[in-house]
């Protein structure tokens, strides 16, 4: 299980330490870009955010952050899943905190290799070691007596959409639902490599799966249609943005071909939204997701002439109805899970 490694630190306490210490910051360009970030993704003083590490099962370090409304009893949990080469207290901040205001507590973990997480960046040596690190954290909340009884969703952002689908299949019935945005879910025909190639791909990373030979484009351009949230993406140093390791490349396709055959094991509530006009994974992944699960409580929206991250990358009002479309459907089934946890006492 994973072991809480220090005290958790208060927003209060990280900004004015990064104030002080900012002039020292400045012949690192790093280092300033991490503290101006930091001062910038929890301005929000309704939401209170908290942040630890704690170490997995292989002695890695992986941070942790919680994003909550202050003085409100939060009436569900959220676990966010980030997507590959991103993080969650950055990149993610918006969707936790919007959520955070609609009575949520928001739980995010950056993977190993990611953010600001330990291990060799960009790389997922396993997919399933990765699954089993949000698996023991996110349950590790989840037991804790204040929160037993609230209902527990899963939030996943493209590659974090597979991550929670992984989740659900390694526990069934332990999950109140999950929201997936643009998930990785379906490889494109276009793209499935050759069965040679996939048997080439597999014997290099034996040998060399750290190696970034796998060359990456710049998806920021085609993710992300408002101008001045690509700079913000391009501008958050924990984001991973060189080659594809040969490993993690192979781990991707691999996941991706599993759960793809594995989509009618899919039983759990689910909200699944996708943007039409999406260049990384077409929605017809989603639709394929949205037929093929054996779900009976199953909605599949497409945001028409949106793009991949459209959940902060579009106008602002495409974006409040993006929210208020989620934040209905998670209101509709924390309310019914109340309402029968009422009725059994």
């Amino acid at each position: 299980m994973a072991t809480c490694l220090g005290p958790v630190e208060h927003l209060e306490e990280k900004v004015v330490t990064s104030l002080l210490f900012l002039p020292l910051y400045s012949s690192n360009p790093v280092l300033l870009k991490a503290s101006c970030w930091l001062i910038m993704a929890h301005a929000d003083d309704n939401v209170e955010y908290e942040e630890e590490f704690i170490e997995n099962q292989r002695g890695a370090r992986l941070f942790t952050c919680r994003f909550v409304q202050r003085n409100v009893e939060p009436k569900a949990l959220i676990f966010l899943c980030h997507g590959y080469g991103s993080e969650c207290s950055i990149s993610m901040r918006d969707i936790a905190t919007r959520l955070a205001k609609a009575g949520y507590a928001v739980r995010g973990v950056d993977y190993e290799g990611h953010g600001k997480s330990s291990g060799l960046r960009g790389y997922i040596s396993s997919f399933d070691d990765l699954v089993s690190d949000c698996s023991d954290y996110f349950m590790s909340v989840c037991e804790r007596r204040e929160n037993k009884k609230k209902p527990r969703y899963l939030f996943g952002l493209s590659m974090g959409g597979a991550v929670a689908l992984l989740l659900h299949l390694k526990a069934p019935t332990y999950w109140s639902g999950a929201v997936l945005v643009s998930p990785m879910c379906k490889i494109d025909g276009k793209m499935k490599p050759h069965p040679l190639v996939i048997s080439i791909l597999k014997k290099l990373c034996s040998i060399i799966p750290t190696w970034k030979m796998i060359p990456a484009k710049d998806m920021i351009d085609i993710a992300i249609k408002d101008p001045e949230k690509r700079q913000e993406v391009r501008s958050n140093p924990y984001n991973y943005r060189g080659n594809l390791r040969l490993g993690t490349g192979h781990e991707l396709l691999r996941v991706s071909l599993a759960i793809e055959r594995n989509l009618h094991q899919v039983t759990l509530p689910f909200l699944v939204m996708h943007g039409g006009d999406d260049k990384i994974f077409d929605p017809s992944s989603s639709e394929l997701l949205y037929k093929s699960a054996s779900s009976t409580d199953k909605t599949f929206k497409v945001y028409d002439g949106m793009w991949h991250a459209f959940t902060f990358g579009e106008a602002p009002e495409r974006v409040e109805l993006v929210f208020s479309d989620m934040v209905a459907w998670l209101e509709q089934r924390t309310m019914k899970t109340v309402v029968a946890q009422e009725a059994s006492c």
